[in-house]
């Protein structure tokens, strides 16, 4: 069994009311009575209960983080930002991912409402309006990292993804590729949008004619997306000489299938990805991508989060609503180089 307040009083015979107060710094108990109580309760194991201390001061110091996926290592460093941030505050967090399934949206909803954290971060989940509605009318402080939902929310970080998609398509362009293609991923909405629109601009200004012609949309982002889209762009005729992925996931799919179809990357097709996760260094060829920071992005979650619920003026944070974009850079590394005269490669 816990060791309780009342334990503690029964063996130093004070009451538990001034183990209480000692406990919790009382200034109407003498200092030498306090060391005398905080010596015994480390003695005995005494471990202070959040709960109890939560409904005295109305909080839990507990926050919630909702990802849809825990396995995908971009929001491992996403999350790591969030906890260097914490770091001695008083605040610890709970993970939980949606798995992009709709049911499970309202159940982690429900549960963080019913632990009463005492604020939110979403991290590239794409709710229903209706719960994302529901979580905004609980009047928990909620920070959105990269917008997935239709809702709109009044405090946000975000990912410049745009930009980091023209730097991209720069990148190819600069190398000579014209026939480039972008694999997509059709489940993440608004960041999908922002990078495809970032493609298809570079191209129209490069001069190719009907961007849209050269893109591919997949029903995911994993690895396993990656290699199926690629497969079916091997179905081209001629083949693209680049093809740059929604995400570093899918571009290492992407070589896989090239690896096993017998095609050189980059020396037949360049591919570039996105995120800059830590495994994108390690492939081979080590995979040209835009990083993401990621740490910095939770990192300023976070803090914003933490300015939110020091505010107690408005229901949920700041009268005056907060969006930032974070800019990354490109990252060149071995999967992509200058297209040679005569190597595009055609598929009869």
């Amino acid at each position: 069994m816990p060791v309780t307040i009342k334990d503690i009083a029964r063996k130093a015979g004070v009451s538990h009311a001034t183990v209480s107060r000692s406990l919790n710094g009382n200034p109407d108990i003498s200092d030498r009575t306090a060391a005398v109580i905080r010596d015994l309760a480390t003695e005995m194991g005494y471990v202070p209960s959040a709960a109890a201390r939560g409904l005295k001061t109305n909080r839990s110091h507990v926050l919630g983080v909702i990802v849809s996926r825990i396995d995908n290592p971009y929001f491992g460093e996403i999350v790591q930002g969030i906890e260097d941030t914490l770091k001695n505050t008083g605040y610890s967090i709970f993970v939980s991912s949606t798995n992009f399934d709709q049911n499970r949206e309202k159940d982690v909803i429900q549960a963080f409402s019913e632990h009463r954290v005492d604020g939110i971060i979403l991290g590239s989940v794409s709710f229903k309006q209706k719960h994302a509605a529901l979580l905004t009318s609980y009047n928990i402080p909620v920070v959105v990292i990269n917008n997935q939902s239709r809702q709109s929310f009044r405090y946000s970080v975000a990912h410049d993804d745009e930009y980091g998609a023209r730097q991209i398509m720069r990148h190819l362009l600069e190398l000579g590729h014209r026939n480039i293609w972008y694999l997509g991923n059709a489940h993440s909405r608004r960041i999908n949008n922002d990078r495809c629109r970032g493609f298809t601009q570079e191209l129209e200004a490069a001069g190719v004619p009907d961007p849209q012609a050269h893109v591919l949309n997949m029903d995911g982002s994993e690895i396993q997306d990656g290699s199926r889209g690629m497969g079916l762009l091997l179905q081209h005729d001629p083949l693209p000489t680049a093809v740059f992925c929604f995400n570093d996931l899918m571009a290492i799919g992407a070589l896989k299938t090239l690896q096993e179809k017998g095609l050189q990357v980059p020396a037949d097709i360049s591919i570039a990805g996105f995120d800059d996760i830590a495994y994108s260094a390690y492939t081979t060829p080590a995979l040209t991508t835009f990083h993401q920071p990621k740490f910095e992005i939770g990192a300023e979650a976070a803090g914003l989060l933490l300015e939110l619920m020091l505010n107690k003026d408005a229901g949920n944070g700041h009268d005056i609503a907060f969006a930032r974009k974070i800019r990354g850079q490109l990252l060149v590394r071995e999967s992509t180089a200058q297209l040679s005269s005569g190597s595009e490669v055609s598929n009869a």
